[in-house]
């Protein structure tokens, strides 16, 4: 562990000797005593962790001397002793920055142990914060947040550079499953903005009646069941980015307001009439092609001119090769990682499957592929055989949505017992699992026979 190094500015030999020797006490502490101002600042390069102040000194007092550390980096506590009890000067202390005051008594030195530690603790959990950014800006570091590296994905990489860099609003077009929300907040993060919140919003899971005040929020009695003012979604987003997800789902008067927003770039409240400053990014993203949407009808030209930016389409996974055989790779590790399956691997054949297959639910279905597969797969290797494709075309199952696994897998053996008409015992032989676990699912209710 790094030392806490602490500086004991304090002119009294003896008394600086007591509070040098306490703090010594925790080995993890570096103690220097100084017994002027002008020592201590001409050691502040050894970058002190915390200062403890006399307020009387012999060159300067306290409130001087807190001005000049202050001066010299704002970040530095300090921590002001004096022999006389003087409130007025404690609160102006306080207000220029002191982190403590204390009376110079018996007390003190535990006193001053306390607030070491207090400091201690803000210190490491403002350090576990920043290290928490820092990973999560490594986390959605582009070529670590969305693997592969086929032509398609690189063009798009390149996209999320340029995005970046500037506070360009960007549209995010691509079908379902393909990461919409991955990439916007890859944006974000490798942005200028990143310390700062990244609210996504699914346009299409809010209903209509509550859209405008989970947008804009509300004040108190603007409506039955205010009882409190509530934020909005863009004030949250304030100094950040707003992710508008399925922002073609949104209806037409809202759409209005929305174009109002962004061109004032205040809001107002429902059934408020304070105005709020806004800055914040926008990122939207749809499945669907808005060009068509404007020409129907369907949304409005003005504000498809003011969102659309810098627009990043999406490559579906049926269209970025080996790419596919990457993200198994990776959702493999992933899922036997955290239930704990030890090491799977994935045959040729399996391989091969893998690839011949079209992924109309794109990234998000082979994820559940995979998913199931490592349940299935009896060895160390996944067999073609362990792999299952949902089909839409016959209507069984629909991959095209976000459901457990347990849920998909109750999916596809009703479909094996559809087409086997019933016969539990195939179905298991099939499937390659015990057939008390179908009677089993069939007693819980889970599965029907058809």
């Amino acid at each position: 562990m790094d030392q806490f190094r602490i500086f004991i500015v304090e002119d009294d030999p003896w008394y600086g000797e007591i509070l040098e020797y306490h703090l010594s006490l925790n080995p993890d502490h570096e103690i220097f005593r100084y017994t002027t101002g002008k020592e201590c600042m001409a050691n502040l390069s050894k970058k002190p962790a915390l200062i403890s102040i006399d307020y009387s000194l012999p060159d300067t007092n306290g409130m001087e001397l807190l001005k000049k550390i202050k001066q010299f980096n704002p970040d530095i506590p300090v921590v002001i002793i004096s022999g006389q009890e003087d409130v007025a000067t404690a609160v102006d202390l306080l207000k220029k920055g002191a982190s403590d005051y204390f009376i110079k008594d018996d007390n003190t030195k535990e006193l001053l142990w306390n607030a070491v530690g207090r400091i201690k603790e803000r210190k490491l959990l403002v350090k576990e914060v920043e290290d928490l950014k820092e990973e999560l800006g490594q986390k959605y570091d582009f070529e670590k947040a969305i693997k592969g590296n086929s032509p398609p994905l690189l063009r798009i990489f390149n996209l999320l550079e340029k995005a970046s860099r500037t506070n360009i609003n960007v549209s995010i077009t691509g079908e379902t499953g393909t990461g919409k929300e991955v990439i916007a907040k890859a944006i974000h993060y490798n942005s200028d903005r990143k310390k700062k919140p990244f609210v996504a919003v699914n346009m299409a899971a809010i209903p209509r009646e509550l859209i405008e005040s989970e947008l804009f929020g509300h004040e108190k009695g603007s409506f039955t069941g205010a009882m409190a003012r509530k934020t909005g979604k863009f004030e949250e987003a304030n100094k950040g980015t707003i992710f508008l997800d399925e922002i073609a789902e949104l209806d037409l008067s809202l759409q209005s307001k929305i174009l109002r927003v962004l061109q004032e770039r205040e809001l107002i409240r429902v059934g408020g009439n304070e105005k709020v400053t806004l800055d914040c990014r926008l990122i939207v993203a749809t499945h669907k092609n808005l060009a068509e949407e404007v020409r129907k009808g369907n949304f409005r030209e003005d504000l498809f001119y003011r969102i659309m930016g810098l627009p990043i389409d999406l490559p579906p996974l049926r269209d970025r090769g080996n790419d596919i055989l990457l993200l198994a790779k990776y959702f493999l590790e992933e899922f036997c990682k955290s239930n704990k399956l030890g090491a799977i691997g994935i045959s040729p054949t399996a391989k091969d499957k893998l690839m011949k297959y079209n992924y109309p639910g794109n990234v998000r279905e082979l994820k559940a592929i995979m998913d199931l597969a490592a349940v299935m797969c009896d060895g160390q290797n996944i067999k073609d055989d362990d792999i299952y494709f949902a089909t839409v075309k016959n209507g069984d199952i629909s991959v095209d949505q976000e459901k457990t696994l347990k849920d998909y897998t109750i999916d596809i053996i009703s479909h094996f017992l559809k087409k086997y008409d019933n016969n539990v015992i195939k179905v298991a032989e099939k499937l390659d699992i015990g057939k008390s676990t179908i009677y089993k699912m069939i007693q819980n209710k889970e599965l029907a026979l058809n």
